[in-house]
């Protein structure tokens, strides 16, 4: 039963506040997906704790999970292409759903992130005298990414997205490696086999991908990602996003930890691109 059907068979169940939701969202489906909690919730007449109690009835996380639910109930979507896409959509109506899915999903993926996990893996990086990041298909752009922000960090970085040369590298980690792979599903064949040869030679292995997939179970450490997109059909969009904002957080997190000696080889690194640029005009 999708989320629009729950709704339509538990009216009567609802409290009288949460029925006025509903039948607000019934009404117009479209514009619940593209309105904010504060929005549906005077379109209600209700509070904002009321429309975030009536989204946890339905077994969502929060506002923002219950609209991905929805907007996956109005439509399937165009094959290989968004779930939320359809092929009659407009120029305005792609955009406007491709942003709101994905600030969705990133807002998703921030209320499932474990703090505990990210700061264990910051000590990990900080810790290792050499980082690989590897990733196959779309995470390999994102392992790209992860080189592009670490290498200006003066250590040792590795990025393959070539398997062979991913093996090759794993066979030479010893116990001061960090070895980070990224995959949405967690079940990409190599990099679950990368993840056991790197452990084998004594590297310490960091997931960025779905919890309890056969990666995570491979990995030392994971950081698990709730993000409702299944790339198996649809192209791999707000997932993607995701993994490199988590990059992005594990890059501040190991910029914060080496203290304010380290930030002064960034600004030195900052300033030897600095004549790559033009000038901004009207700056001197």
């Amino acid at each position: 039963m999708n989320t629009l059907e729950k709704i339509q068979n538990n009216l009567e169940n609802f409290s009288k506040s949460e029925r006025k939701v509903a039948e607000v969202i019934i009404a117009s489906p479209q514009t619940a997906i593209h309105s904010s909690i504060a929005t549906l919730a005077k379109m209600a007449d209700v509070s904002e704790p009321t429309v975030n109690r009536f989204c946890r009835r339905l077994d969502t996380k929060g506002f923002p999970d219950f609209k991905l639910h929805l907007a996956q109930s109005l439509a399937n979507g165009t094959p290989y292409v968004n779930r939320n896409v359809e092929e009659d959509d407009s120029a305005e109506a792609y955009t406007a759903k491709i942003f709101e899915s994905t600030m969705a999903c990133l807002d998703v993926a921030k209320s499932s992130l474990d703090p505990m996990q990210v700061n264990r893996a910051v000590d990990l990086l900080t810790q290792a005298k050499r980082i690989s990041f590897f990733g196959l298909g779309a995470s390999a752009s994102v392992a790209h990414d992860a080189m592009n922000k670490f290498f200006r960090f003066n250590i040792p970085i590795v990025c393959f997205d070539d398997v062979v040369m991913q093996r090759m590298s794993v066979i030479n980690c010893t116990d001061n490696d960090v070895v980070v792979l990224i995959s949405h599903t967690g079940r990409t064949k190599n990099l679950v086999e990368i993840a056991e040869m790197a452990r084998e030679n004594g590297a310490t292995v960091i997931g960025i991908t779905a919890k309890d997939s056969p990666l995570d179970r491979e990995c030392s450490l994971s950081i698990c990602l709730d993000v409702p997109e299944d790339t198996d059909i649809y192209m791999p969009m707000a997932s993607r996003v995701v993994q490199m904002t988590v990059i992005d957080v594990l890059a501040t997190g190991f910029t914060l930890r080496r203290g304010p000696g380290f930030r002064e080889n960034l600004k030195r690194v900052k300033e030897t691109i600095k004549d790559s640029r033009i000038a901004k005009e009207g700056l001197f």
